[in-house]
């Protein structure tokens, strides 16, 4: 995966997939709107999308529950 037109490899990819949450693999740093770190714990994570996870920002797997729906490419 590449970021623009050059041969550098991307430090991270983020892929949303269907109805379901985004996949961060590589090298990444989450953090709060104020700047603190959020320890992923791993080099890849699943950051929810529907809103309702307990274990916001990371994925809990409840979008299965909610029927949370959305797509994989940017409309519009």
């Amino acid at each position: 995966m590449r970021t623009d037109d050059t041969s550098e490899p991307a430090a991270a990819t983020i892929t949303p997939y269907q109805d379901g949450p985004l996949l961060i693999r590589g090298d990444f740093a989450l953090v709060t709107p104020e700047g603190e770190r959020i320890d992923a714990r791993r080099g890849t994570v699943a950051l929810c999308r529907c809103g309702r996870s307990a274990l916001k920002p990371f994925c809990d797997g409840t979008h299965k529950m909610v029927n949370f729906r959305a797509g994989t490419v940017r409309e519009g």
